[in-house]
Formats: structure tokens, sequence, C-alpha cells
């Protein structure tokens, strides 16, 4: 919504509270219930009757009035076609029946004009909305020709883009010139017989002749320009393009001004309590307000477009216009004057939506189209013409690689499919095993029963090692408990019995080679060594077990961010760059703050410290479009809360110095949507 759907939702509640302060005046309607019940007898005795047709007719009205209320439709504003073929269906048929009326005619008048009013409401919403969609664009063509203003670089651009235009033009004068000159010749030669009897390429000869005549005499009448560079010529045109865009933007942004500040303005008060107000009084000072309500919209599109005229001027005729068309007929009595002026309200309702509306919208269509930026064609044609030239060899170079370029598209997708499921769904498939203690997620450096196996064997070799090489003090086999306490040994890594022998043979180690203790010992304490190697691989096949999870991760986490960089790119590429575009949004956020700034402090107040209408009217342009980008950016509680802080900004009666604090009041309250 924007604050024109708010402010002609206002106007309407209004104008609701002025028909319910009528109502409450009249207490009753006896001729109505009279009617009604004359309509009941009669439509049993003859089956119609005028009453009857009466009570349609107001039933009719009503329901038009409805219509065209804004609490009853899901839009604040129809569409120009609607507000008129309600007009014309409801109040033809009023007006053709009043005179053979039986029913109250005041209540008859006053519904017709309660409609009227609703319809100069809608109407009165869909100027302001046609004036702003007009005015806000302006800016960006200001802009535009400010940007090939403010580089050499930019006006040399725009003077290539517009050069195939500068030519034409030079040879459609040219191809003119001559052309006038031929003519002029045949005319003064039809009794010449020479000229009659010349061949055909004699007359092209001729004719070629006269367009070196004329382009001789063009350079002649254009020697002063030649002494000014295509540069500066182009600076000049877009000065003076951009000028008449400022004239255009200031005609309609007081336009929108005027009809903000002077258009349906009633002292109703939605809120106030119903027959507080002297309704007789009341009656006449809404009539006369929609009545000149409608000749300021009427008066404003007639003259909106006339740039000879300054802002100023163009109000002062406004108001004129309105002064000479506000004074009513005074031959008639009061009731036909009504009656007359409803009819010429509606036919000038009807005559704006019909007529001035759309001429408005064409008038301005126009001169924004002559005084802004190129069209799309003369801007882009260098790059359009280049790449028409290069399509033949581009579309060559496609035919040719068609093989290698669809391998070149299957090799990336096979690529990015075996990305995907070896380094990002198969190591997330393995934390996910991890997490839940899967046995096969396990590392591993060495399988779990190798080390038990092996320490085993060397339990068994030592303790038949010390079988066969009992104790030489005693000379006695080994006992049950011997043989357990060597066992534990083993476990602890001790080799004592193994050991001893060893040394022994040591001594002799030519009879222990023969006799095989020696090998025996050392190939036991080669099986040591392989047990304790095991044991320092175990250590360490723990300590990556007690970190699984962590390598897992460690291993997800290329997959993941590689995947998480592509995905923000592509969103960045195609999605129109979000995180930026909130950015810029932020940004023009506090540039239009710094427009209504500028507006607010270069404004000339009033005695009574107002803004003027083109000030107005340009402030309620900036604050349309902040109201849009607040909408997008703010949370929907603290958007409510600036719609406050926008109503008291656009509100006029409050002064230049409230609105400038306003504006620093938004700047720090909603200065974290803002950075």
């Amino acid at each position: 919504m924007s604050f024109v759907t708010d402010h002609v939702s206002k106007v309407d509640g209004q104008l609701d509270a002025l028909q319910l302060q009528k109502q409450a005046s009249i207490p009753s309607s006896p001729e109505l219930r009279s009617a009604s019940d004359e309509t009941h007898e009669a439509s049993d005795a003859s089956g119609t009757s005028q009453g009857s047709s009466d009570l349609t007719q107001i039933l009719r009205l009503q329901a038009a009035i409805r219509t065209l209320s804004t609490a009853s439709s899901s839009r604040a504003l129809l569409r120009p076609d609607a507000i008129w073929a309600t007009l014309n269906q409801t109040l033809g048929v009023s007006l053709s029946n009043s005179e053979e009326s039986t029913v109250n005619s005041t209540q008859m008048q006053e519904l017709e004009w309660l409609l009227v009013s609703k319809a100069a409401a809608q109407t009165y919403g869909i100027i302001l909305n046609v004036l702003l969609e007009q005015t806000i664009p302006l800016s960006n063509e200001i802009g535009y020709w400010d940007q090939v203003l403010g580089s050499y670089r930019y006006t040399g651009l725009y003077t290539v883009q517009t050069s195939p235009r500068r030519l034409w033009y030079w040879a459609n004068d040219i191809y003119s010139d001559a052309w006038q000159r031929l003519q002029n010749g045949r005319s003064a030669s039809e009794h010449d017989e020479e000229a009659i009897l010349l061949s055909v390429s004699d007359r092209w000869r001729k004719f070629y002749g006269l367009i070196k005549d004329s382009v001789r005499d063009r350079s002649l009448a254009d020697l002063q320009s030649k002494f000014l560079s295509p540069l500066t010529m182009s600076r000049l045109e877009a000065r003076l393009k951009r000028s008449h865009l400022k004239r255009l933007r200031e005609m309609s942004a007081s336009g929108l001004g005027i009809l903000m500040d002077e258009g349906m303005i009633f002292d109703a008060d939605e809120e106030a309590p119903v027959g507080t107000k002297d309704p007789t009084n009341s009656k006449e000072e809404w009539r006369s307000v929609v009545s000149k309500s409608v000749s300021l919209m009427e008066m404003v599109l007639q003259n909106i477009h006339s740039l000879e005229l300054g802002a100023g001027e163009f109000e002062e005729t406004v108001f004129m216009s309105v002064d000479d068309d506000s004074q009513p007929p005074q031959h008639d009595s009061m009731e036909s004057q009504s009656v007359t002026r409803v009819v010429r309200l509606a036919s000038r309702l009807q005559g704006i939506l019909r007529i001035h509306m759309p001429t408005h919208i064409t008038n301005s269509t126009e001169l924004a189209t002559e005084y802004g930026r190129p069209s799309r064609l003369v801007r882009y044609w260098l790059p359009g013409l280049a790449f028409f030239f290069s399509s033949s060899t581009l579309l060559r170079v496609l035919v040719h690689r068609k093989a290698e370029i669809m391998n070149w598209i299957r090799d990336f997708g096979t690529t990015s499919i075996d990305f995907w499921n070896n380094w990002v769904i198969e190591p997330m498939k393995k934390v996910i095993r991890t997490i839940r203690h899967d046995k096969d997620s396990e590392i591993a450096i060495m399988s779990r029963e190798s080390l038990k196996g092996d320490r085993d064997s060397l339990e068994r070799m030592v303790v038949d090692f010390a079988r066969d090489n009992p104790n030489t003090s005693t000379g006695l086999p080994l006992t049950d408990s011997e043989i357990l306490v060597v066992r534990a040994k083993v476990r602890e890594g001790d080799l004592t019995p193994v050991l001893r022998a060893y040394e022994k043979d040591l001594r002799k180690p030519f009879m222990g080679t023969i006799k095989g203790d020696l090998i025996r010992a050392l190939l036991i304490q080669v099986q040591k060594t392989k047990v304790d190697v095991e044991l320092a691989v175990s250590g360490i096949d723990a300590l990556l077990k007690s970190q699984e999870l962590v390598f897992g991760f460690v291993g997800l986490a290329p997959g993941i961010l590689i995947s998480l960089s592509l995905s923000r790119w592509l969103g960045d590429v195609f999605a129109g760059r979000r995180g930026k575009v909130q950015g810029r949004k932020q940004g023009s956020m506090i540039r239009i703050l710094r427009n209504i700034d500028r507006i607010l402090s270069g404004s000339t107040p009033s005695e009574s410290g107002m803004l003027s209408y083109k000030d107005h009217g340009m402030l309620l342009c900036e604050v349309h479009i902040l109201r849009q980008k607040a909408q997008r950016v703010l949370p929907g509680e603290i958007y409510s809360e600036f719609l406050e802080e926008v109503n008291d900004l656009v509100d006029l009666r409050t002064g230049v110095e409230s609105q400038t604090r306003v504006v620093e009041r938004i700047r720090w309250a909603y200065s974290k949507w803002l950075r």
C-alpha cells in the first residue's frame, strides 16, 4: 500500500462520516416507508407502481455506492473503466426518473451526491497514482543525463550511439532539399523541349548535381556549428533535454502537491461522535469541496504539460481556472441547481476518466520519450552490429567443434556427479556411521585379532622353551604354578627364561647352534619384537579411533566448502545477488533520506512555515519510494512504526522544522536497518 491508498481510504471514511451525520439528523423517513407500503399494496393490486421504481432506484444507488467504497473492495482503487461504467449506468437511470419520483427527493439527491463524491475520490486516487508513476521515473532519466554530462567518456559514448541518427537526419534534410529543387526545376521546365527530351541518365546526373549543391549549401549554413566539436554538441543536447525533464518533473510534482493539499479536504472527523456537527452547514461544505476537487483535477490535467510555464505560473493558472469555474448558475431554483450540479460533476468525471486522463498519459509518455534517454536500439546498436557480423564465425566454430563441446559438457557433468558422490555423499555416510558406532566405520591400521594371536603364540613359545629347558640348579621339570608365573611374566613382556638360555648358549654358540636352543631363542626374540611393534601400532590405532569423528568431518569439509562456495556463487549470479541487493536497498534508503533532507533544507517555506506545492510533491515522490524500500527491509512490527514516522513526515501542517526533525528521528531510530 502507498500513501495514495491511505489518503483515499481516509477521504472515503470522511464521506461515510458525513453521511452518518446526515442520517442521524433525520429521525425517520416516513415518505420512504409510505412509499414502501404503497408499493406492496399496489403490487398486490396491479403488479406495478411508481413507488416500486423509486425504491429500486434507491437500492441501485446504494449498491453503486458500496461498489465505489474502499472498505467494500479488495482493491482500494478501481479501474477507470469501472468507475465510468458505474456513473453511466446508475446516474443515467436516476436522472431520467427524477421528475416522476414520488419518494423523498432529498434522500435521492443525497445518494446521488454521495455516489458522485465516491467516484470523485476514486478518480482523485487514480490521478495521484498516475502522477506518481510518471514523476518518479523522471529522476532516473535526469540521472542518465547527469552521467552523460559528468564524464567525457560517457559523452563520447553517447555521441557514438547517436551518430547514426544524426547522419540519418542530415541525409534526410539533404534529400528533402534536393527533391524540392528538382520539383522546382520540373515546374520551371515544363515548356522547355530540351528538358523534356533528356534521357534517364541525364536526369539522374542532374539529380546528383542537385544533391551536391544541397550538401554544399548545407555545409555553408552549418559553418558556425562546425566550430563546435561533436562532443560539445552532444553536451548541449544533453543539457537541453535535462532541463526539459527537470521542468516536467517540477510541473508534475507541483500538480501532485496541489491535489494533495487542496483536493478532497473535508473537516469531518471519522472518529467524532455522530451528530456533533450541524448537517445543514456541512452538506453544502462537502458538496463545494467535491465540486472544487473535480475542477482542480481537470485543470491540473489540462495545464500540467505546459512546459513553457514555470511551477508558480502553473499554480496560478490552475487556481484562477478553478475560481472561474466554481461560480454556480443563479437562474434556477436550489433543487434544480443541485440536480444540475450532480449531472455536471458526473459528466466532468466521465470526461476526466475517458478524455483528460488518457490524453495526459499519452502526452507524458511522449515527453518522457522525447527528452529521456535514447532507446535500447540507439544505445546498443554497436554491440548488436558487432555480434551480427561475428555470428557467422561463432556459428562456424560451434559447428566444427560440436563433438568437442559435447564432450566438454559430458565430462563436466560426470565430474560434477562424481565429485558430489565421492566427496560429499560418501564422507557424509561415513560420518553418520561413526556417530551410530557402526563397526564397519572404525578406522584401523591393523586387524583386531592380529595382536591377540601373536601374543598367544609368543606365550606358548616361551612356555614350551621353559619346559624344554628347566632350571639347571634343580634339573626338575616346571610345575604348574611355575608355568603360570612364566605366562604372567610373558604377558608383561618378561622373557627371563629365554634370555638366560640365550646368554648361556652364547658362551658356546657352536654347541648351542647344533642343539638348536640358540636359534630357537633368537626366533622367540624375533616374535617378541613383532609383538612389541604390534603393541605400538595398537596404541596409534586406539588414538585414531578416539578421533574418528574428527577425521570424518575433515574428510567431509573440502566437499562441503566447495559445494557451498559454488552454490553461493551461483546464487549471486542467477538469484540477483541477494546479499548485495539487500545492501543496495539499504543504501538506497539512505540516499532517499538524503534527498528528503535536501528537499526540506532547500525549500522556501511560506509564512506559516509550510512547504510549497512543488516541494511537497517532490517530498511525496521520495516518501513513496522510501515506503516501498522499507517494506522489503524492515520487519513487520518495525514497518508499522515506520509508517507512523512517514505519516508525520508528509503532514504539511506540522511545518518544515518538524518534518526535518522527523527525518533525523528516522535516521537514528532505524539506523540498524539502514547500515
